[in-house]
């Protein structure tokens, strides 16, 4: 659950340094910072009604989502969706990934040519597989390409 995103005004997005300060994570910084300097990518937050209510921040670029990001106490949930067109670069360095994100890969049904991961990021080995994912579906095969 959302925690305490779920509490807070739907009129009034928080601000991201109290986002920053409430997840507590340095992952959540780096992976702001990694949509926001390689791509260009401008933060928004949205107030979502669905299977993770509350606060939730979006990264766009060239009208394509890059990744959601749902906070939480001391960690917290990237959304990523793999279509058809990142699958086969994806399933190429899906190999190379850690334990936890091939078995999240292969365990997430497709529907409409779609996968949905929610990745928990709790650690910087997961943090580069997101990061990975997100050089994909912006179409930065110098990123994805099994760097780390």
């Amino acid at each position: 659950m959302n925690q305490i995103w779920n509490h807070l005004d739907q009129n009034q997005p928080p601000s991201p340094e109290a986002v920053s300060a409430s997840v507590g994570s340095p992952l959540w910084d780096a992976l702001c910072r990694f949509a926001e300097e390689q791509f260009g990518a401008k933060p928004l937050f949205e107030y979502s009604r669905c299977c993770v209510p509350g606060w939730n921040l979006k990264y766009k670029k060239a009208g394509r989502s890059l990744c959601t990001l749902y906070p939480m106490k001391g960690f917290f949930t990237a959304l990523v969706v793999i279509g058809e067109r990142e699958r086969p670069e994806t399933e190429l360095i899906l190999p190379t990934l850690t334990p936890y994100l091939q078995t999240l890969y292969r365990d997430t049904k497709t529907g409409m040519g779609q996968k949905w991961l929610m990745i928990e990021v709790r650690e910087e080995a997961v943090l580069q597989d997101v990061k990975q994912l997100i050089a994909i579906r912006r179409g930065a095969p110098s990123l994805s390409r099994g760097k780390k």
